[in-house]
Formats: C-alpha cells, structure tokens, sequence
C-alpha cells in the first residue's frame, strides 16, 4: 500500500523540536575520566530528518533559539550543512540564569562497560515552543510540507511542547500533511503528567498516519494493554509487536503503517539489530543479525528517518522497512546520532552485507 502524499511541497518532513548540544568524549572514553569531548548539534526530532536530507530531500525544523548564543549559531551552522532549514524565533537569554539549549553529555561505552547519558535540560528554551511565534499557514499552506514527524520526547517535554505539537498536527492536517509519530516514552518526561499526557498523546495518535514505537510505548504512552513480551528475547518481541498492533489498530484506524526496531545488546560493539513494519496487512520482518556499533545512540531515530525517506520516494512496504534497518544501522557506525548517508547506495550495501571497499 502507499499512502497519499501531498505534491510540490517544499518540505519533505517538518519536525517540532529543542534543538541542543550532545558532548562525548572520543574512542569510548568515560565521560568522568574525560578532558576531551567532541560536540555535535542533535535532537532525537532533527536526526530522523537527517536520511531524507542527506539524499537531497529537504528538512524542516520548528524550534527556538536563544538570541545572540555561539551555541545557537552552532546549531544553525549545522542544520544547514545537513540541508535542513529551521523556523524559529530567537528568544533572550534573560541573563546568566535564563534560558539556554539542552545540553546531552554521554560516552559510547566499550566492551563490558555500558554507554552513560546525562541529560541536563534546565532551561531548555525549546520549552517554551508556542503556535504564535509560527505560521503554520506559510509552512503547511503556501510552502508545503509533505511529513509532519513528532516524537514523544517533545511531544512530553512540558506543557507548552505539549500544546505546539497538537496545534501543529491540526494545522498539518488542514493542508493535507501525513502526520508520523515515534511515541518514544521516557518515564521521566511523564512524571506527573500522566493522565494529561495519555489525553493529548491519545487525540495525536488519532490523526497519526505512521506510527512507530514498541510494546511498552503503545502500553505506556496510550494505555493498550500488550501481551507483555517487551524486553523479552526477539522472538517475543516480534510476536508482541504483531498481538498490540491488531489492538492499536483496533483503537487508532486513521494510522495504516507501523513500524518498530528489534534489538538485542550482545556487547557495547556488537548488537543483533532487526527491524518490523505493517504497511496496511503486509507485515515485513527483519530477522535481527549481527552488526558493530560504534556508538548506538540514534539507531532508532535512523530507522524511522529511512523508513520515512522509503515512504516519501515511493518504495514497496518491504524495501523502505528495508532502508530503515539500514539507516539505523548506519547511525551506529558514526560518533554523531544521526547518519548522513553519501547515496542511496551505502545504505542498500548495507542491506546486503556488502562492506567491500569502493574505488
């Protein structure tokens, strides 16, 4: 099945986002025991965008900035140079306590020994996104934007997010926009917000088009009771994907593809990776096999960024499932979070298991 994708946009995928800045020290390093650190400009929103840009597709990215930050000038030079444009307001500092980016400081682990991420988002000034400073008529209306994509971590970050993703949904809508939404729960954004946010998450889900997320998304985002294999080996994890999805389906019948990755951590390096969609009722699955990470962070943000470039290209369900598990398996062969493919063709060398030099 293909969805119908809204013509001559200037976009191909918009996101809401809080743009920030992850910091991580070289060759696996600790970050406690670290005095070097490279940086690099990230949200989880930006990086799904990052496989669709990289091949010539241009992005969007809805956030704020703060006026007159070098770390604001940073973000912007490298949204550019990954071909995606950004709209935003640039909001003041406020002085020395006022608002600033996020800042994500986390090592890639070696071996035996985990990777570590510490979040510090005091003062994020994506925090305070509002409609007002955004004009959704241009964006969706004149300029045109053929995938909305929102994630959860935005979606909950506070309430104001909250509120700008659901007014970017319904004017995304009114223009014809697909909407694609990665549920991606984290307890900790949720913490006394539960019953507001299954509300607002609810009546997003139910203008979504593509959904992507696993069995304990679905549970704890939008209250679906599961079969309760999540976390359990792959088998499981297969098999629950395809017992919830017949309940979300039941629930949210406005989204016709779904997706999800598969993965089992065999050491920091070595991951068996997978993947698994539902385009309407054909099920395609990625029996998970062996790759080498690098540092694994952004995995699953370069699945849904693929599987949403196979969809905006036209690809049959299998081959954009296909391009998905590729892109997040390319995202763990880089220090950055997001993967910036050279053609299509690195990604397909990938699906085949072709890591042969080119000359």
């Amino acid at each position: 099945m293909k969805l119908k994708l809204r013509e001559n946009c200037k976009y191909g995928i918009a996101v809401p986002t809080s743009m920030g800045i992850r910091i991580c020290p070289p060759n696996g390093a600790p970050v406690h025991t670290s005095n070097t650190f490279y940086m690099q400009a990230t949200s989880a929103e930006s990086n799904a965008v990052n496989i669709a840009s990289s091949l010539g597709i241009k992005g969007l990215v809805l956030t704020n900035f703060v006026e007159g930050s070098p770390i604001s000038q940073f973000i912007k030079s490298e949204l550019r140079r990954r071909n995606i444009d950004f709209y935003g307001p640039d909001i003041p500092q406020g002085g020395p306590w006022g608002y600033r980016h996020q800042f994500n400081i986390a090592d890639s682990g070696f071996g035996t020994r985990g990777p570590r991420v510490h979040n510090d988002r005091a003062g994020e000034v994506g925090k305070v996104l509002n409609s007002k400073d955004f004009d959704f008529e241009k964006i969706f209306g004149e300029e045109g934007v053929s995938i909305l994509h929102l994630s959860g971590l935005v979606g909950a970050i506070s309430p104001e997010t909250t509120r700008f993703c659901l007014e970017a949904v319904h004017a995304a809508k009114r223009f014809g926009t697909l909407i694609s939404f990665d549920l991606n729960h984290r307890a900790s954004f949720w913490t006394g917000r539960e019953d507001e946010l299954r509300k607002d998450f609810t009546e997003m889900v139910g203008l979504t088009d593509i959904l992507i997320g696993n069995e304990e998304d679905y549970q704890l985002s939008l209250g679906i009771e599961g079969p309760g294999h999540s976390g359990k080996d792959l088998t499981a994890q297969i098999d629950g994907f395809k017992e919830m999805i017949i309940s979300v389906k039941k629930a949210f019948p406005n989204a016709s593809i779904f997706g999800n990755t598969l993965r089992q951590v065999i050491s920091v390096n070595e991951h068996l990776w997978g993947a698994l969609s539902l385009f309407g009722d054909q099920l395609t699955v990625i029996e998970p096999k062996p790759i080498q990470i690098l540092d694994r962070i952004g995995g699953g943000d370069g699945f849904a960024g693929g599987l949403l470039y196979g969809i905006l290209t036209g690809m049959s369900p299998e081959k954009a499932t296909q391009f998905g598990w590729a892109s997040g398996a390319l995202a763990t062969t880089v220090l950055e979070d997001y993967a910036c493919p050279a053609d299509e063709d690195v990604l397909w060398s990938i699906v085949k298991g072709n890591a042969r030099v080119r000359r």
